[in-house]
């Protein structure tokens, strides 16, 4: 993950020259406004410019790259796995996304999706006997 966060930086500082070359801020805005309404439209490339050239490439060279599952997609692809058989906290929950879905999710943006789903009666939640922690399980 460090490594496309330094990548995304070399390129984010060489567009960052060329929006300054133009002189108005009118336009230097617009033209941050266009590529940032390309990157939604694009589900954010990769490649924002072609780093040996040194220069904005087109935007047919954005390389699409898949969306980041969402919370509430990871929990429920965990549910239907025997991932849940076992009581697990959630720090463990945070650990088994981050592995398998190949993401840097917080607990904070899974603890919201998990009190919903033990509303919906998909898991239980119980305090742990160790660490009187909340542990979730299917239901």
């Amino acid at each position: 993950m460090n490594k496309r966060i330094e990548k995304i930086k070399y390129q984010l500082a060489d567009l960052s020259v060329i929006v300054n070359a133009f002189r108005s801020e009118a336009v230097q805005l617009r033209v941050i406004d266009r590529l940032l309404q390309v990157m939604m439209d694009s589900a954010v490339g990769s490649e924002l410019f072609n780093k040996e050239e040194k220069h904005f490439d087109d935007t047919s060279n954005l390389i699409a790259v898949p969306k980041r599952p969402s919370a509430t997609s990871m929990l429920r692809s965990l549910l239907l796995t025997d991932f849940f058989n076992l009581p697990r906290s959630i720090g463990a929950i945070v650990d088994q996304c981050n592995q398998e879905f190949d993401t840097d999710i917080k607990a904070s943006a899974l603890s919201g999706v998990l009190l919903t789903l033990v509303k919906q009666d998909k898991l239980k939640r119980a305090r742990g006997t160790n660490d009187n922690r909340f542990e979730y399980i299917i239901a």
